[in-house]
């Protein structure tokens, strides 16, 4: 889950294995594969980043883990 804030301030934590679009029109939407939609105050740039992170720590967990069950 990557955390992100919406246009109120508050923070909230997104699945990002969900996100199936992230654009700018100004505002960064971010759309889900059910077609929910959140507006936040992140970049497009800082959301990509903040996925690949995410996608990187699970996969890095994964390897480690891997590595614990030999």
């Amino acid at each position: 889950m990557i955390e992100l804030t919406r246009f109120n301030g508050k923070t909230f934590y997104l699945n990002a294995e969900k996100v199936e679009t992230v654009e700018s029109t100004p505002d960064t939407v971010i759309t889900l594969g059910n077609s929910k939609k959140f507006v936040v105050r992140e970049s497009v740039e800082e959301v990509v980043n903040k996925i690949i992170q995410y996608k990187r720590m699970i996969n890095q967990s994964i390897v480690v883990d891997d590595k614990r069950m030999k």
